[in-house]
C-alpha cells in the first residue's frame, strides 16, 4: 500500500501542462513553512479501519550556498494495521528554488523488508541525468544512471513542481505522461485528466472543496489499463491534494487531508453555502 500511498504525491503532476519542457521553472504555489497531514484508512473484509498518517512538510535550506527547499514525507501506519503490515517511510528531497531536483532520499520499511533509495539529479549539456542506487537490508547494493532530454523527477520534486501549473486548458478523458526516478530505473507513468468534482471532507466542519480528478494508471500484458490511484486536488491556486482512492491487489484505501499549515494562497476552492 505504500507505494501507492507516495505514488499518489508523485502523480500529482497532472497539472503539467506537459513534462517536456526544460527543468527550471518558476514557484507560485508553496512558500516556506506548509505543513499537511492525512490520515490513511485501509478497507479490511468490507470495514474501513485507520491504517495510519502521513505529513508533508516544506522548508526553505541553502544548498552548498544556494537558496532551495526541502520536502520531506513521513508515512507511519498505526499500530492496528502495524499487526498485518508494518510501515515506516521517511522520503526527502532538495531542489533548487527554480524547482530543479538535486538529491532525493527515499527509507522504505514494509512489513520484513527495508530498502534506501536514493537519487542524485545533474544538468550535463542541457540533459537532465539522475544517478540512482538502491540499498537492501542485507546490504546488496543496485546502481543505475539515466541520462534523458526530458526532465527527469523523483516522487517529491514533481509533486511540488507541479503544483504552479494551470490544468484550465485540460480536456477530459486527456493522457499526460512523465519520467520518474523510482531508485532502481526512470520510469514512464501515465495519469489521466478525469474532470472537477466536489469533494467533502471527513472534519467537524464539513467543508467542501472543489476539485480537479485525475487517474494513475498502468497497463497490463494486453495493453488493458487498470486504475491505481484517483485523486482530488483543490481547484485554486495552492492546489492541494485533499482525497486519494487506491485500488489495490490486496484491497482498497482512502487518504485524506485532515489539517493545512502555512498555505501560500486562500482556499478559494472551498464551496460556500
Amino acid at each position: 500500500m505504500k507505494k501507492y500511498i507516495l505514488a499518489i504525491m508523485a502523480a500529482f503532476i497532472a497539472c503539467a501542462n506537459g513534462m517536456y519542457a526544460q527543468c527550471p521553472a518558476e514557484n507560485n504555489a508553496f512558500s516556506s513553512g506548509e505543513q499537511l497531514e492525512y490520515e490513511m484508512y485501509f478497507n479490511w473484509k468490507f470495514i474501513w479501519i485507520k491504517a495510519g498518517k502521513s505529513c508533508l512538510k516544506t522548508d526553505s535550506i541553502n544548498i552548498d550556498g544556494v537558496p532551495g527547499y526541502q520536502t520531506s514525507l513521513v508515512a507511519t501506519s498505526s499500530k492496528r494495521v502495524d499487526y498485518f503490515f508494518k510501515m515506516r517511510d521517511t522520503l526527502l528531497s532538495q531542489m533548487t528554488r527554480q524547482m530543479e531536483p538535486l538529491y532525493f532520499r527515499k527509507g522504505a520499511e514494509e512489513g520484513k523488508r527495508y530498502t534506501v533509495d536514493e537519487a542524485w539529479f545533474s544538468y550535463p549539456e542541457g540533459k537532465s541525468h539522475a544517478k540512482q542506487r538502491r540499498l537492501y537490508r542485507d546490504g546488496e547494493v543496485a546502481y543505475a544512471e539515466t541520462t534523458m532530454d526530458e526532465c527527469i523527477y523523483d516522487m517529491l520534486s514533481i509533486l511540488q513542481r507541479a503544483r504552479s501549473f494551470d490544468p484550465k486548458d485540460y480536456k477530459v478523458g486527456q493522457h499526460i505522461n512523465f519520467q520518474m526516478a523510482t531508485g532502481r530505473r526512470v520510469e514512464n507513468q501515465t495519469l489521466i485528466y478525469r474532470g472537477k468534482r466536489k469533494f467533502e471532507a471527513e472534519d467537524d466542519d464539513e467543508t467542501v472543496y472543489r476539485c480537479l480528478v485525475f487517474s494513475l494508471v498502468e497497463y497490463d500484458k494486453k495493453g488493458k489499463e487498470q486504475e491505481v490511484i484517483t485523486f482530488y486536488i483543490t481547484d485554486d491556486a495552492n492546489h492541494l491534494p485533499v482525497r486519494l482512492d487506491l485500488f489495490l491487489n490486496i484491497g482498497s484505501a482512502k487518504a485524506f487531508l485532515k489539517n493545512i499549515k502555512g498555505n501560500r494562497h486562500p482556499l478559494t476552492s472551498i464551496v460556500k453555502d
